[in-house]
């Protein structure tokens, strides 16, 4: 490692060293000229050299050049192109504030160029989602959801009915590593999956990286999902939200001191259980009963002076539900304390602390059986990251990082005195991950660049536990010891290098094509035997018998976009191997289990596709079409009497098509199809006699495929009449939901097939069939928005 790390660097310096004439750097924040917002990968460069760059996830650019006159450009889609003579005789820092652009009803409505990202980026298997976008697209319950939409991409599997888990290129929903303003987010999910927990009028951007995975980001196989919330307007005073069948939201934002200091707080809360308040007192079954969640993002930010900025970004939501005396409720929280520094003109420093805490609990409310199991996951990370801005054809990223977790499966709280159970607490796991990195992002000629990388890993499980030896495939019968372990004492150490290469080749300056490898290690896992990512599902970390899982992805692409970069396109193929993957056994059980390693098998898995994705991004007429074909398989010794087997996600064919029309100023129309092969479960296929009982038989792993899953999607957002001088701005947005009521199967089952005699009163016939449960047929909702 130390030679690797050796050669890289001097590479680097040798690289940089034919840069050694006199240069000047110009640097600085672009942002948004209406709010203060930064913006997020704008395009920055000189008309007379064409030497540019692009904003990183703060706002900050920086360039290298001889001094002499040049012409600043900076663009960004939806703002108008930004031009400033420069005379470039010393350093020079500022900031840039693009205005939005006027919008039209012709079909060419953007006036600035859009840095032709697509093409020119060495970033492959990476997609910017538009936020302002899918606020226009249908949705359920009236519920903007970035995850949903996300869902419509290329390489990303329909989740099917009330799951908003996301399964990228064979990988499972606990391999994805997603991030709130850089802190992890370890369940995504309200009401079980129906809803995402990310409130799309808190978020300014949101990136998911399938393949490419820069060095800099590590612990999960799959992808990167990146999302950052907004900093807060720091002009002006600003309220929006809106009220919706089933829930309501609001946000304020503005200035604490006028473009230096600023806030955002954004909440909403569903009012389901509020609904049935007036039927409790006739109908005694709905006493009690609680079904609603709720969001809290609240951010600050401050900056020192033009090399110091400060950000504080906090995150709670919770879920609760209760009916008959059951109770379930579940909670994440974020947060997340950065300072950027900027040192001389080239190096850009993010310091960060983040916090994340999951957590979930169920009970019986009261009576002999009353009682409340709680679990948890705490998470404290510490990062420093830099950039350096070496020179125009260099960037290099280097850090390090540390994190700290506390694992907690369960512990059993009897209620009242009537209770019949005893305190309880399984054990815990304590865990330390660390990494280092460095990359460098090399423009090697006009048409080729290449950005590569390296990232070592260190996982420790550590103390204090008692930790069982087994003498072969650990079952509760080949247990020969145990160990006990102080606190902080070493119990498992596991290490890793992980490369990171993407090359990108121009054929010209409107096509590309580009390959990358990226090597993954991850040091989680999600113990679920469930299709669905549910919350009582139980994270735990390497140990001695569970392994980290690693994976190696292969991909290539071509990219090509067409008319000055109004449409985008692109055709990619990838081959990912999966090293470790976990399953489980016939029947685990997982639930308060205190050797829960004996329920699992771990194995090889492999996953390989081509996806296909057409994009408009200006106009009035804007959407997607996407297709993706691919396969997923796993190989686990000891699951399936050793055969290959699908895994429960795999779906051949996926396609998508979004589009969004504006009719004029006022009236947008908008709709979705989606489509998703059928993904295997597994049932019994035969009956046996085996004394007094009829069991089934199951043949294999995953042996039979549900139906498809398809839906149409339709909404309509009607603006209210503008008025000069008003700030207020309101709009209505009506939507449907499976427009025409298919039933898309939730899940499926074995039971006994029943017939109607003559009486109509249903009889056995011995015979068992296929029975489905479905969620939703048509929702239609409507949501009123404001914005002041």
């Amino acid at each position: 490692m130390n030679r690797f790390l050796s050669l890289l660097v001097s590479c680097i310096f040798t690289i940089t060293s034919t840069y050694a004439q006199e240069k000047f750097t110009i640097s600085g924040i672009v942002k948004d000229s209406s709010n203060g917002e930064v913006i997020i990968g704008a395009s920055v460069y000189l008309k007379e050299n064409k030497v540019g760059t692009v904003t990183n996830s703060y706002g900050y650019f920086s360039l290298s050049v001889p001094k002499g006159q040049y012409t600043l450009v900076a663009s960004y889609i939806g703002y108008k192109t930004y031009e400033q003579p420069l005379s470039v005789t010393s350093n020079l820092q500022f900031d840039i504030e693009l205005k939005a652009d006027v919008v039209e009803t012709k079909e060419v409505v953007i006036k600035s160029k859009k840095e032709d990202k697509n093409v020119q980026d060495t970033k492959m298997s990476t997609i910017d989602v538009s936020i302002a976008q899918i606020k226009k697209l249908p949705a359920l319950f009236g519920e903007i959801d970035v995850l949903k939409n996300i869902q419509m991409l290329p390489g990303i599997q329909v989740a099917g009915e009330g799951n908003t888990g996301l399964y990228v290129r064979g990988g499972g929903a606990d391999q994805n590593l997603i991030l709130l303003d850089e802190a992890p987010v370890y369940n995504a999910a309200h009401v079980f999956g129906v809803f995402s927990v990310f409130n799309s009028d808190a978020l300014k951007s949101a990136e998911i990286y399938k393949g490419g995975i820069p060095a800099q980001y590590g612990g999960r196989l799959s992808s990167l999902l990146d999302i950052r919330t907004k900093d807060g307007n720091n002009k002006q005073f600003n309220a929006s939200g809106g009220v919706g069948l089933i829930s309501s939201r609001l946000t304020l934002q503005g200035p604490i001191v006028k473009e230096k200091c600023s806030f955002i707080v954004s909440g909403r809360r569903t009012y389901a259980d509020l609904f049935l308040i007036p039927f409790r007192k006739r109908q005694p079954q709905f006493e009690g009963v609680k079904l609603y969640f709720y969001d809290l993002n609240a951010k600050i930010n401050y900056r020192i002076n033009s090399k110091n900025k400060i950000f504080f970004a906090n995150y709670f939501g919770k879920d609760v539900l209760q009916v008959a005396g059951f109770g379930i409720d579940w909670s994440n929280a974020t947060s997340t304390l950065r300072w950027n520094h900027v040192y001389g003109k080239k190096i850009f420093s993010n310091t960060t602390l983040v916090y994340s805490n999951f957590n979930y609990g169920l009970g019986v409310v009261s009576g002999a059986t009353a009682f409340r199991w709680v679990s948890n996951l705490r998470e404290g990370t510490i990062k420093q990251d830099y950039t350096w801005y070496a020179n125009p054809s260099n960037e290099v990223s280097f850090g390090i990082s540390g994190s700290y977790r506390s694992f907690s499966p369960g512990r059993l709280e009897p209620r009242g005195d009537e209770s019949i159970f005893k305190p309880f607490e399984m054990e815990k796991f304590y865990a330390i991950e660390e990494a280092v990195y460095l990359s460098n992002k090399q423009k090697l000629t006009t048409r080729l660049s290449v950005e590569y990388g390296l990232r070592y890993s260190l996982f420790q499980n550590i103390g204090k536990d008692s930790v069982l030896s087994y003498n072969g495939t650990p079952d509760d019968k080949t247990i020969v010891d145990t160990t006990f372990y102080d606190r902080f004492e070493l119990i498992k150490n596991y290490q890793g290098l992980e490369p990171r290469i993407s090359m990108r080749y121009l054929i010209n300056d409107r096509s590309s094509i580009k390959t990358s490898y990226n090597r993954t290690y991850q040091y989680l896992h999600l113990l679920s035997n469930s299709s669905s990512p549910l919350p009582t599902a139980q994270w735990i970390p390497s140990t001695n018998v569970i392994t980290p899982q690693n994976a190696d992805q292969i991909a290539a692409g071509y990219f090509r976009n067409f008319k000055e970069n109004m449409y985008e396109a692109s055709v990619e193929s990838y081959y990912k191997w999966m090293n470790n993957v976990v399953d489980f056994v016939d029947n685990a059980d997982l639930i308060a289990n205190p050797n829960v390693e004996t329920e699992v098998r771990r194995g090889k898995g492999w996953s390989y596709g081509l996806e296909f994705f057409f994009r408009k991004s200006t106009g009035k007429t804007t959407g997607w079409i996407s297709y993706t074909w691919s396969k997923t398989e796993f190989n686990i010794p000891e699951v399936n009497e050793g055969r290959t087997y699908f895994a429960s996600y795999d779906r051949r064919h996926n396609f998508n098509i979004v589009v969004s029309h504006d009719v004029n100023e006022r009236l947008n129309i908008s709709g979705n199809w989606i489509y998703g092969s059928g993904r295997p479960i597994t049932i019994p296929t035969q009956r046996f006699q085996f004394g007094y009982s009829i069991p089934g038989y199951i043949p294999s792993r995953n042996n039979y495929r549900i139906a498809a899953y398809h839906r149409l999607d339709l909404s309509a957002t009607l603006n209210g009449k503008k008025k000069e001088g008003r700030r207020w701005n309101d709009s209505w947005n009506f939507s449907l939901y499976n427009v025409y009521m298919r039933k898309n199967p939730f899940t499926v089952f074995v039971d006994d097939k029943k017939v109607k005699d003559s009486t109509g009163t249903e009889k056995p016939t011995g015979e068992k069939e296929i029975k489905m449960i479905y969620l939703f047929k048509i929702i239609p909702s409507v949501t009123y928005n404001f914005n002041f």
